[in-house]
């Protein structure tokens, strides 16, 4: 089953931003309808895409609800298909470092140096790690094919 194509928007073109939104979202429309994807969830996708077809907002509100409907897309791809763009563990998995690994690791380095000061070491150094784990999960995913050819 074939993906609907976003429609065209005069007053979206005419910002950059905006447009440069609209091309990656396109293109991630063109990524899924080059690979088989099954009735069930193409047709969920193009539930979502006929719904910002429909949209007759003015042209900030059908942004944010581009960048909604993409987000919701995204993660039902991910989570259905298990489909990723490029960078996409790498980028979730930057934040998860930080967090699970770089606030232990400022911990310490601030409770052995007896100033606490020092808990922003353990933060890069957690960026650091989740960036390795994520590239690593976005090279396997590419291994495997579930890699989608965009950028995100």
């Amino acid at each position: 089953m074939e993906i609907n194509k976003l429609t065209e928007r005069p007053g979206v073109e005419s910002n950059e931003k905006w447009a440069k939104k609209t091309r990656y979202f396109r293109q991630l429309i063109d990524e899924l309808n080059a690979r088989e994807i099954p009735d069930g969830p193409a047709a969920r996708i193009n539930e979502e895409i006929d719904q910002l077809n429909a949209f007759t907002g003015d042209d900030k509100s059908y942004m944010r609800h581009l960048t909604n409907t993409q987000s919701r897309v995204l993660k039902f791809v991910e989570k259905e298909l298990k489909l990723v763009p490029k960078g996409y563990y790498r980028t979730v998995w930057l934040v998860v470092g930080m967090a699970a690994f770089g606030t232990p690791l400022g911990t310490a380095f601030g409770i052995a140096m007896g100033n606490m000061a020092f808990i922003g070491i353990g933060l890069p150094i957690g960026m650091a790690i989740g960036i390795a784990l994520g590239s690593g999960m976005d090279k396997k995913a590419a291994d495997e094919g579930r890699q989608l050819n965009v950028e995100m």
